[in-house]
């Protein structure tokens, strides 16, 4: 089949999008290619398409597991087999996947950075007919990317152990220096980088400083009809913020990572199916929701970085039609960004003492604890050791990026069962225990493939079907799990932690002091990035952005605030940066009156020079203190 004709078949589309199928006869041609695709441009059909259209399995690495199972579960749904192997599976549940990927027909496999490390996945990598190395979020393999993480690194030794299969990475988020990062640690064959623009014509972007969120929020959700989404920083924000909407007649819900994933799941549902208008969210909420028709996006805090602020803002419109991406701050929330920035990078010691603490709080022995997943609570573990949970959160975050240990979020893991005994034991074990024979003849009946694969299974289910309490099917399977009849994993919604390499003694541990003040510098020019960012009144929004990210020769939108407010001046953009250029630095070197700041402005006609003044004032970057001009 063409690479036209599979896009019909499986996702009922006529036509490529941009960039898409070019990267696409990139891959086909067997070369390294890196994608650039802005948020919601369609980056996993890059890599699906012509996965289908050559014999072999497709690798596919990406670190975030509600993604993964996102992608597997749509693969299947339209007749694709795929398989995802991500933290919290034990070593029989991977076994067997892999065996499937070798002897089977799996067309994708879907699996975490950290896994690609392990003897037991390389072993059989070897074995498989790999015809496409996909890495998806390929900004992680850069220490100058703005969410590093070490274990990507593998990736180019796995290359040697499948060298002639072409690598494809896709990032919707990466900055020219990012960008040949990316291509040298991947070990490219030679650069080859496909990019489609980040410009979001029909996204208009707006930055107001408001005493009042509240109330200016009210006023954009009434202007602005439609799905949203709000972003705050805190999940005690989340639910005050829906409170609130709620009060005031718009439906909405609030969502972070601390819910259970049954209640994320069903309020994602709700608003993605349009039963809820609003989202109140932190940055746990979006990451591979495929909605089309949000119309706005509302930051109530200053994101981290402009990577960030830029794929959550990109989340709107991406149907093509008109949306909005606004962002409202007061000015204490720059000190609070700078804040944050700081905390983000607990001292050294305190690193360690986190890490000594949590081998303690797992029981484990040093050297102990290899390939193994612990369901973890962040905040029980921090009250037993009386230590600052946010401080506890991002020492863990710095482990990760150390490679001493992985962190997943809370994922919807159901339960599963696999019988580890042969037919004929199993009707010996019937025949002695003819109670527990007559429930694994229901089990049987009810679940096909129990004797080759993990099979999902419903125990409140099974109870109905035997007329019994779910408490009473839960101990039976655990009976028959210590008996070795079968393997009994039972459903977890909790965060999972797990040791790289089992657990080290702090001793042999070594954070490097250079390295930690390296990556400091890097996240705290992000973060001033952004502060600039939201405190520019002089050039475009969208400029701002795409500059940000290497464009260069663009022109003004037209559509965000700053456009508007020049707008209404009628200056050229040259007449405008020419005032600009000159009022800025005199009024830092000394306040002076409107009469002489004028009278010091060169090759600029006097009346557009106030016009600049006044807007300049209007907007809070000029004040006035008696007759005097002071620059804020």
């Amino acid at each position: 089949m063409t690479n036209q004709q599979i896009l019909i078949k499986y996702w009922g589309y006529s036509s490529f999008r941009p960039a898409q199928e070019e990267i696409i006869d990139n891959v086909l041609a067997g070369k390294d290619t890196l994608a650039l695709l802005p948020t919601g441009g369609g980056k996993s059909i890059c890599f699906q398409v012509p996965a289908l259209q050559k014999e072999g399995i497709c690798i596919v690495v990406t670190p975030l597991i509600a993604l993964m199972k996102d992608q597997v579960q749509q693969l299947k749904n339209r007749g694709i087999i795929a398989a995802a192997i991500y933290s919290g599976m034990n070593y029989h549940q991977i076994d067997i996947i892999l065996d499937n990927c070798v002897f089977g027909d799996v067309k994708f496999l879907y699996v975490s950075p950290e896994r690609l490390e392990t003897e037991l996945f390389q072993e059989r990598l070897k074995r498989m007919n790999v015809n496409l190395l996909a890495v998806d979020e390929a900004h992680c393999i850069s220490q100058w990317g703005y969410d590093f993480r070490p274990s990507y690194l593998t990736i180019a030794d796995i290359r040697e152990l499948v060298p002639e299969v072409p690598i494809l990475a896709l990032t919707a988020t990466a900055t020219p220096d990012v960008v040949v990062d990316i291509q040298e640690k991947l070990q490219f064959n030679e650069y080859n980088l496909i990019q489609r623009s980040f410009n979001r014509e029909n996204l208009t972007y707006v930055v107001l400083q408001e005493e009042d969120k509240n109330r200016r929020l009210l006023e954009l959700l009434s202007r602005n009809q439609g799905s949203s989404i709000i972003y705050v920083r805190s999940r005690k924000a989340t639910k005050e913020v829906a409170r609130f909407l709620i009060e005031n007649k718009i439906s909405a819900h609030f969502y972070h990572a601390g819910l259970t994933t049954e209640l994320r799941d069903q309020r994602q549902q709700d608003w993605i199916q349009g039963k809820i208008r609003v989202m109140v969210s932190t940055n746990a909420f979006g990451m591979g929701i495929d909605k089309a028709n949000v119309r706005s996006v509302i930051h109530l805090d200053i994101p981290d970085s402009i990577e960030a602020y830029f794929q959550e803002a990109g989340r709107a419109g991406r149907d093509q039609k008109q949306a909005y991406t606004f962002l409202l701050y007061h000015k204490t929330d720059i000190n609070t960004l700078k804040y944050n920035h700081e905390q983000k990078f607990p001292e050294i010691k305190f690193i360690l003492q986190a890490y000594n603490a949590l081998g303690n709080y797992f029981q484990l022995a040093e050297g102990s604890g290899v390939d193994k997943s612990f369901e973890f609570v962040l905040t029980d573990f921090a009250k037993m050791y009386n230590l600052n949970p946010l401080s506890v959160y991002y020492s863990l975050k710095y482990l990760e990026k150390e490679g001493y240990l992985y962190l997943s979020d809370a994922v919807n893991r159901p339960s599963r069962v696999l019988v580890r005994m042969d037919r004929q034991d199993l009707y010996r074990f019937q025949v002695k225990y003819p109670k527990l024979g007559d429930f694994i003849d229901v089990l049987i009946r009810s679940y096909s493939a129990l004797f080759t694969d993990f099979a999902v299974i419903d125990e409140s289910s099974l109870a109905n079907r035997l007329n019994a309490s779910r408490l009473l099917i839960e101990n039976t399977l655990k009976q028959l799990h210590k008996m070795d009849v079968l393997e009994y994993i039972p459903y977890s919604s909790r965060p999972q932690i797990s040791l790289v390499g089992g657990r080290l003694s702090i001793k042999n541990m070594r954070i490097n002091r250079e390295d930690y003040e390296s990556r400091k510098q890097i996240s705290k020019k992000r973060m001033e990035a952004m502060a600039n960012y939201v405190q520019s009144f002089s050039k475009c929004r969208n400029i701002l952005l795409l500059e940000y990210f290497g464009e260069k020769d663009l022109r003004r939108c037209g559509r965000c605030d700053v456009c508007i407010g020049r707008n209404k001046i009628d200056l050229s953009q040259q007449e405008f940066d020419k005032v600009i250029e000159q009022v800025k630095p005199i009024l830092k070197a000394q306040n002076c009156s409107l009469q002489e700041l004028v009278f010091q402005i060169k090759n600029v006609d006097e009346e557009r020079v106030i016009k600049v003044i006044r807007w300049l004032m209007d907007i809070d970057k000029i004040s006035q203190f008696g007759d005097l001009l002071v620059w804020n």
